[in-house]
């Protein structure tokens, strides 16, 4: 798939300042097309089995008398795929930094990825058992991290930081969509299981392979990177919050705002089956999805291009995760399906915004250009593995309460938390 080089290489000072320069020349509106398509699949993929299918799938084979124990189950699941998530981000990024195939360095681990993410999902869908069914989400939430650390990486390599808010914001506009797209097109055509993750599998290769084959990346010369090892590896990890600590802040923002909103946002479908006792709840989910996708494009887009002509970031990611907080106090004090849509439309602003200028953020505080795929690798653990590990934390939380208040209340106070971490960010507006 490719090569890396190796310790014999000689290093060019000249190639190596171009290689870490920050791209000046604005990318294209197809550019950006077939970026917003690969998203698209990506998150159709992925959410839809987060939202509807895998709950519905670990529900039948744990067959529990106790609703409870069918969050538990889920988020169990949930959680261990987020631990092997910690690995997989930054390791793809360092070996995409490194990566001298002459398809480039991003897009062998963007292909290995997709094929990955989709041959698990296809062999999820035939799981007989709860260990075969856990098995089988790790493995594709593994590919997915692969897949996702290459592509978001291509916005550093290629991205000028004046259009970083509004290409970010294609990142977050096709989240939306994708969530309710995978869910209407499950329920509406009333799929199996299998047939589910089979149209999720298929539509993340039809909609990646456009980006994958058409648009360039730049080949990384033999010897200008050196060897990845594993002290190196290790080492890596680890970037201090003295020496960087704009980045520190960023991370940690990134961390409890994803935490507050997967609070929120992952066991929404148990909020509406147990806590609101709704007999449409699935029919429910689609319409609250429906209102937050609307919200997330308009703020995504429309925040995000603002934030490029006013060159500020810090302080529209401070707001966005103030109004993720409201949502959830909301959802915490007003237990009706009326106050969940008012709720939906504000953490769909909030959070449409903070993906896309966040994104732009994370790119901007990076302490070395040269490894941006691995640091941007460590920036996307802290929005991937709190979406994994929310549902476990949150079900233990409604286990020991044995109800939702608390785990809104917790979702709030963590959205709050991290707009006080982002306004410590000093290097950036």
């Amino acid at each position: 798939m490719s090569n890396v080089t190796n310790s014999d290489a000689v290093f060019d000072p000249a190639q190596m300042k171009s290689l870490s320069a920050v791209p000046t020349r604005r990318v294209s509106g197809r550019w950006i097309t077939l970026f917003a398509l690969s998203w698209l699949g990506v998150w159709i993929a992925q959410l839809t089995p987060v939202q509807l299918l895998l709950p519905l799938q670990v529900e039948r084979f744990l067959d529990a008398s106790d609703w409870v124990q069918n969050v538990l189950g889920f988020g169990y699941i949930s959680g261990i795929a987020g631990a092997f998530a910690l690995i997989a981000y930054p390791l793809t990024g360092a070996l995409s930094d490194r990566t001298t195939s002459r398809f480039g360095r991003r897009r062998p681990w963007i292909a290995f990825g997709t094929a990955g993410f989709a041959a698990a999902l296809i062999i999820l869908g035939l799981q007989t058992s709860l260990l075969g069914i856990g098995i089988c989400w790790v493995v594709a939430s593994t590919f997915f991290c692969v897949l996702t650390a290459a592509l978001t990486a291509t916005i550093s390599d290629q991205v000028p930081v004046t259009q970083r808010g509004y290409v970010s914001g294609w990142i977050s506009a096709p989240q939306a969509i994708g969530i309710i797209a995978g869910l209407v097109l499950v329920t509406a055509l009333a799929l199996s299981t299998f047939a589910g993750y089979a149209l999720m599998a298929g539509l993340v290769v039809l909609l990646g392979l456009p980006f994958l084959l058409l648009v360039p990346d730049a080949v990384l010369p033999r010897g200008l990177m050196a060897p990845l090892t594993f002290r190196s590896l290790i080492d890596g990890m680890w970037i201090s919050p003295r020496r960087f600590p704009d980045f520190g802040w960023t991370l940690l923002s990134r961390v409890l705002v994803n935490l507050g909103n997967a609070f929120g946002t992952s066991l929404l479908l148990y909020f509406l089956m147990y806590g609101l006792h709704m007999d449409d709840a699935e029919n429910s989910l689609i319409i609250l999805t429906l209102v937050y996708m609307v919200f997330v494009i308009v703020a995504s887009l429309w925040l995000g291009r603002l934030s490029d002509r006013l060159g500020r970031r810090r302080s529209f990611v401070f707001i966005a995760s103030v109004l993720q907080a409201v949502a959830a106090l909301i959802l915490a004090f007003v237990p009706t399906f009326g106050a969940a849509t008012v709720a939906a439309a504000l953490l769909g602003l909030g959070y449409g915004c903070f993906l896309s200028v966040d994104q732009a953020l994370a790119t901007e505080v990076l302490p070395d250009q040269l490894s941006r795929g691995k640091d941007l690798g460590i920036m996307n653990i802290a929005l991937t593995v709190p979406q994994a590990f929310a549902p476990m934390l949150g079900a233990l939380v409604v286990s020991a309460t044995g109800g939702f208040t608390w785990l809104f209340l917790v979702s709030g106070i963590t959205a709050l938390a991290g707009a006080i971490a982002v306004g410590q960010v000093k290097g950036v507006k």
